[in-house]
């Protein structure tokens, strides 16, 4: 006969115990969405936690069962034959199919229900917006009350919104598939091009003033991972004040370019993009006078433009934001002496210093 094999020490296997205890603990607490912030996000949600602690159920069951089984069975130095053998039991091979298919039965009507929750979408919404996707930026067309009419087009990536009003969003692609994600909402949705997609959803009351990051989640090419945008959450009152605000900015006629006094041409300052890339990141600019950036967009179809931020964090300037191959020239009013920061305010990536003196 041969000679059992040697156990670990007791303590060694409380040790092993624990690490495992440990790890499942740490994988288990990664795998929590966020917590929602729209109406449809929080349906999702509730979703999972069943689906969740379902799964952990059944996870605990089935584990403990068989660490019962090797624990109470397991072979002793005593044993030399085999215990008796019991094949089939009815009452058991019935338990095992009906619980698992009525728990599936059960996860798929949920399951469609807050399927179409998320995909209801209302015929009056409060506000339609067109989210339009181009390689690799967003804009946003804010749409009167027929559905179609712009009213303003936001190019910067960010998307203003009311917080407790239905909102209907369209998504439009202009070259290859895209895909509008908010982690917040718990949603995602791709962007093909030929076809809108659309969806609704009703942001919380209680997340006015909050800001959400977003971003496609579909490899749309080589600058992919630029192209992000951010999900503003505004009161309706403070909603109105500033789309209308906006909506005049944009029919305002541009100021012409400055010039120096005594009739002297401004000082004009050359920067170009290429790449999604400024071709300088370090600019100069005479104190106490207005001057003119002279911006180049080589990025073919894609937007760009020139915004000056001071040391305290308040925007300066604000250039137009235009689609290349093209070129504007910026009016910037009298600076005091001092560094600024410019960026793009499409592609937040794209900065550099400006030294005014």
């Amino acid at each position: 006969m041969s000679k059992p094999r040697p156990r670990l020490p007791r303590r060694a296997r409380n040790l092993a115990a624990l690490v495992a205890v440990a790890v499942l603990l740490a994988g288990c607490a990664g795998l929590e969405p966020p917590a929602a912030v729209t109406a449809q996000g929080q349906d999702t949600r509730n979703l999972y936690d069943l689906v969740f602690i379902v799964g952990v159920a059944i996870f605990v069951l089935v584990e403990g069962l068989i660490i019962f089984a090797v624990l109470r069975y397991r072979r002793k130095p005593t044993d030399t034959e085999l215990p008796p053998q019991i094949h089939g039991n009815s009452v058991l091979e019935v338990i095992w199919t009906v619980i698992p298919t009525a728990l599936v039965v059960v996860l798929f009507v949920l399951s469609w229900q807050t399927l179409n929750k998320v995909n209801a979408v209302s015929p009056s919404p409060a506000l339609t917006v067109r989210a339009v996707a181009a390689q690799f930026q967003w804009s946003f067309e804010y749409l009167a009350a027929d559905g179609q009419t712009v009213q303003y087009e936001q190019l910067a990536p960010e998307l203003d919104l009311p917080v407790g009003v239905d909102v209907h969003v369209i998504l439009r692609s202009k070259d290859v598939i895209h895909a509008f994600y908010v982690p917040k909402f718990l949603f995602k949705r791709d962007v093909v091009p030929g076809r809108e997609n659309n969806f609704d959803f009703t942001i919380d009351a209680a997340d006015a003033n909050q800001t959400f990051r977003g971003q496609c989640a579909e490899f749309c090419g080589t600058f992919h991972s630029t192209m992000l945008f951010s999900v503003k959450a505004l009161t309706p009152t403070d909603f109105n004040a500033w789309l209308q605000g906006q909506i005049k900015a944009a029919a305002a006629t541009p100021a012409p370019a400055p010039s120096a006094s005594g009739g002297v041409a401004a000082t004009t300052v050359e920067l170009s993009a290429h790449n999604i890339a400024f071709d300088q990141t370090a600019l100069q600019a005479p104190a106490g006078q207005p001057f003119v950036i002279k911006f180049t967009n080589n990025d073919p179809g894609v937007t760009h433009n020139v915004a000056i931020t001071d040391s305290s964090g308040q925007q300066v300037f604000k250039g137009e934001i235009f689609a290349g191959p093209d070129s504007r020239q910026y009016p910037i009013p009298a600076l005091a002496a001092g560094t600024y920061s410019f960026a793009c305010s499409v592609h937040p990536q794209m900065t550099g210093t400006l030294t005014v003196k």
